[in-house]
Parts: structure tokens; C-alpha cells; sequence
């Protein structure tokens, strides 16, 4: 005769399955995390290992993953040549887009978040496809403009073009945040005594704090990033940005892939360095986002 479990056993037996699920779970999920991490960073690993390799390691047919020696002076030549002018033009470029573009998109997006603004589905739907277009379209009009304006080969010209389509969806974004802050904390400050441009500027704002991050990171690496108007738009060496002074490594009878790493690499680090400042506050709006969902 079969002996009959005793009372709890049971209970406690499913307990120790669902742990072991759980854990198994856990596992799975760091796991995959690992490979897409990896994946992840594995291109900009092999960036900066490259730009340390000897020069015979670089482009081999069998990859070398650990170089024989490290070459650093590398970018000591990569600096050498004009790299901090370009680094220095990227940067205001890049700073002063971020700075005008997010304050003129959260002034947009809060106006039309919260006012109800004549033919304003119809001023959305405008806004929304300006994004529509491939930027080479823009080029040539562009450059008609800024010649007439007499504004090419300026940081003022490089400046108003890079708005001119990241800003658009920068408004989508915080127009989608500001709607999302209920309208009743904005009219408690304003019985309180705020006006509407004292009660955005301090109950509003802050509480679209991740929006404006992302919106920053979004403007900043666009505008960091371009190479084509940039290309067009400048023409003597000493207005060039990073992303057009990095073809210069490239020759017509020989490559420096090298000092292009190099480069990349010191190109990169801004960017980074942008993200780590601003990620606290991105991922605060993603970790609230997720407990209200």
C-alpha cells in the first residue's frame, strides 16, 4: 500500500518548484542581459583596442583580440593635428543647439500641451511632417538660404539648420510629458499666487524633468553627430567639426585606421559623458513611468 504523503509536504514541495522557477528565471534574464551587453559594447571595445595596436595588427586576417604592444602616442598625434579645434567647434555646436533647442521645443510643447490654440491639429500635423522629409532633401534649399543670408561657413549658420529638424520632434516628446502632468497641480499654483510662466518654471518643468533629458540627449547627439551640412556648409579647416575632420584620415592611396580609432574614440567621449550626466534623471522618469503603468 502506498504510503500517503503527510500534511504540508505538498505546500511546501510547490513552494521549492516555484522558487527554482523564479531563480531559473533570474538566471535566464542576466543572462541574456550579458550577451546583449556584450553586443552591445563589443564595437566600441574593439574601437579603443584598435586604436592602440600597432599599425601590422590592425588589419590582419585573422583579428588580434590583445595587441603586442600599446601605441598611445597615437592620440597625441591625433590632437596634434588640429583635433582640439574641431573638438572645441562640435562641442559649442552641439551645446548651443541643446541648450536653445530644448528651451524653444519645451515652450512649444507646454503651449501646445495646455492652450487651445486656433487650427492647432492642424499646426501638429505640420510640425510631425517636417520629419517626414530625408534630410538631403533640405540640403540644397538650405544652402541656398544660408548663402543669401550670407551665414555659411559660420557656427550662427550650422546652428539654425540643426534646429531646424531636431527641434520638431523634440516638441513631440514634451508636448506628450507636459500632457501627461495633471492640470490640477499647475492650478493649485496658480491659486497660490504663481503666474502660468512661475507656475511651468517650477511645478511643470521639474516634473518633465526625464522628458527634457531625453529631449537633450536626442538634440545633443544629432547635432554631434552630422556630417553632411557640416561637410557643405563650412569650408575653411579651422570651422570644421569632429565627424568632417575624421574623413581627413582617409587617403586616397592609403587609410590610417589607427588614428581613425583614435579619433573615434576622443569623438565618443563626449557623448558618454553627456549621457552619464543626464541619465539619472532619464532613468527616474523610466523607473516611475513603470510603477504608475
Amino acid at each position: 500500500m502506498a504510503a500517503v504523503p503527510a500534511a504540508g509536504t505538498r505546500p511546501r514541495t510547490s513552494l521549492r518548484r516555484s522558487r527554482a522557477k523564479r531563480r531559473a528565471g533570474r538566471v535566464a534574464t542576466y543572462l541574456v542581459a550579458a550577451v546583449v551587453g556584450l553586443f552591445s559594447v563589443f564595437p566600441l571595445f574593439w574601437m579603443v583596442l584598435t586604436s592602440i595596436k600597432p599599425r601590422a595588427e590592425i588589419v590582419t586576417r585573422d583579428p588580434v583580440f590583445w595587441p603586442s604592444e600599446f601605441q598611445w602616442e597615437r592620440y597625441g598625434d591625433v590632437l596634434a593635428r588640429g583635433f582640439t579645434t574641431y573638438l572645441g567647434n562640435s562641442l559649442f555646436i552641439a551645446t548651443t543647439v541643446t541648450v536653445i533647442g530644448v528651451l524653444v521645443a519645451a515652450l512649444a510643447g507646454y503651449s501646445l500641451a495646455r492652450f487651445d490654440l486656433p487650427l492647432k491639429r492642424y499646426l501638429l500635423l505640420v510640425v510631425l511632417a517636417t520629419q517626414m522629409f530625408p534630410v538631403v532633401v533640405l540640403l540644397i534649399p538650405f544652402f541656398a538660404v544660408m548663402r543669401q543670408l550670407d551665414l555659411l561657413n559660420s557656427y550662427t549658420g550650422l546652428i539654425i539648420t540643426y534646429m531646424s529638424f531636431s527641434i520638431p520632434l523634440a516638441i513631440w516628446i514634451l508636448r506628450g510629458f507636459f500632457r501627461g502632468i495633471p492640470d490640477e497641480l499647475e492650478d493649485a499654483a496658480l491659486v497660490d499666487g504663481c503666474s502660468r510662466f512661475g507656475a511651468m518654471w517650477r511645478i511643470v518643468l521639474p516634473l518633465a524633468g526625464p522628458g527634457i533629458a531625453a529631449c537633450s540627449i536626442y538634440v545633443f547627439i544629432a547635432a554631434w553627430n552630422e556630417f553632411l551640412f557640416a561637410l557643405t556648409f563650412t569650408s575653411s579647416d579651422d570651422m570644421r567639426t569632429l565627424p568632417v575632420a575624421l574623413q581627413a584620415f582617409i587617403g586616397r592611396d592609403a587609410t590610417d585606421h589607427g588614428a581613425i580609432m583614435a579619433a573615434s574614440t576622443l569623438f565618443t567621449l563626449p557623448v558618454v559623458s553627456f549621457f552619464l550626466f543626464v541619465h539619472k534623471r532619464l532613468t527616474e522618469g523610466m523607473v516611475s513611468g513603470a510603477v504608475k503603468g
